[in-house]
């Protein structure tokens, strides 16, 4: 170990106000968590040179792993900084940190509480499935969890709709695991634990088969993942499967379509499955905001996997050009910006899907068939 690495221990050990905590991660990976107390500061060395570091106080960095801090680290010290880079980063720090008690029952208290989540969470959860029809009497719904703070939040808001359920209804908390590495798999089966959701968990090696392909990698995981999902909810017995997107995954599917793909489509919040007779899927959590999943999360103090692929097994920080991971996560970032001159972007691109004027477009498709404005001109 260098000595200017710093190991959890050490951290817990230093005195409060005599060093700064930076969490040096891209934008999108500090969104998804960070450490208690930690600042975001992308670009830590432009701050040095500035001379806007507090010189007086050690300054500690991490990253995902520690293999972009460590870098950084050396170039403050080269500055003059008392600089440490945290040893094992942020996962180091979540395994140390990972939630083993069962805090289901303040959970579920929250999120019935007016104060605090209801009408943010829980009522356009119920919006959702009562004006799409989405919950039938006699269904039995494998809620996919891949173990993030969406799909265990939908896990945990399906819980208490069955508990205030007008009729009757099953659910099978379904974990399919596509080769997560150890700290996915642990946090995924403690948070379980903690929130009172008793997964069922499936293996499979799709991250391994699709990690030598290098046409569309992502797309392929993707449909091998809903693929094995439908098989092992139809081998439960169930009817439909539930995905956890949420109204921002909407707005920016939408946009990526038009932006990245030429394209304008949009995310139903429910449709038939074309290979699987019998079964849906259904998106419960369309009308819920991002921004308050993450004040959920953050009120609890859960942490959550955030990508676990292995193509980005490390944060994109820690890449070289600390490029975003994907084109959703450019649009995320996009839509960031253009919220920040118009508050109501968001609900504008959701309303346009709502509002499709067909005598003003060109061309649209429907059932795979194009039809054309100069058809009937």
């Amino acid at each position: 170990m260098n000595t200017y690495e710093l190991t959890i221990e050490q951290l817990a050990d230093l005195p409060e106000g005599t060093y700064e905590l930076f969490d040096v991660r891209d934008d999108i990976s500090f969104s998804y968590g960070t450490i208690k107390g930690a600042k975001h500061l992308s670009d830590i060395v432009a701050e040095a040179k500035e001379g806007k570091l507090e010189p007086d106080k050690k300054i500690v960095l991490f990253c995902m792993y520690g293999t972009r801090s460590a870098p950084l680290c050396e170039e403050l010290r080269s500055l003059g900084v008392e600089a440490y880079s945290l040893t094992g980063g942020y996962s180091e720090w979540l395994k140390k940190h990972i939630v083993t008690a069962d805090r289901s029952k303040e959970i579920e208290e929250s999120i019935q509480s007016r104060r605090k989540f209801k009408e943010k969470l829980f009522s356009p959860f119920v919006k959702a499935i009562a004006q799409y029809e989405l919950v039938s009497p006699g269904d039995k719904i494998a809620v996919c969890i891949s173990g993030g703070k969406d799909s265990m939040l939908m896990a945990k808001l399906f819980q208490e709709l069955k508990r205030h359920r007008k009729f009757e209804f099953e659910l099978v908390f379904l974990v399919m695991d596509p080769g997560y590495n150890e700290l996915n798999r642990l946090l995924i089966e403690n948070n379980a634990k903690a929130l009172g959701v008793p997964v069922e968990i499936f293996e499979t090696k799709i991250f391994d088969a699709v990690y030598n392909v290098e046409k569309s990698p992502c797309y392929l995981c993707a449909r091998m993942r809903r693929g094995y999902l439908y098989n092992k909810a139809k081998e439960l017995g169930c009817n439909k499967i539930a995905l956890g997107h949420h109204f921002d995954d909407v707005i920016e599917t939408t946009l990526m379509g038009m932006l990245w793909g030429g394209q304008m489509q949009g995310m139903l919040p429910k449709l038939k499955s074309t290979n699987f007779s019998g079964m849906e899927l259904i998106r419960p959590m369309y009308f819920v905001r991002e921004d308050d999943i993450k004040a959920w999360r953050d009120y609890h103090g859960l942490h959550f996997i955030q990508c676990a692929c292995h193509f980005t097994d490390t944060c994109s920080s820690c890449r070289d050009d600390g490029s975003p991971i994907s084109k959703r996560m450019e649009t995320k970032l996009l839509i960031r910006r253009l919220k920040e001159t118009n508050p109501f972007v968001e609900a504008n691109i959701f309303k346009s899907t709502n509002n499709v004027c067909l005598d003003t477009l060109i061309s649209y498709k429907k059932d795979g068939e194009e039809h054309n404005f100069m058809d009937n001109y």
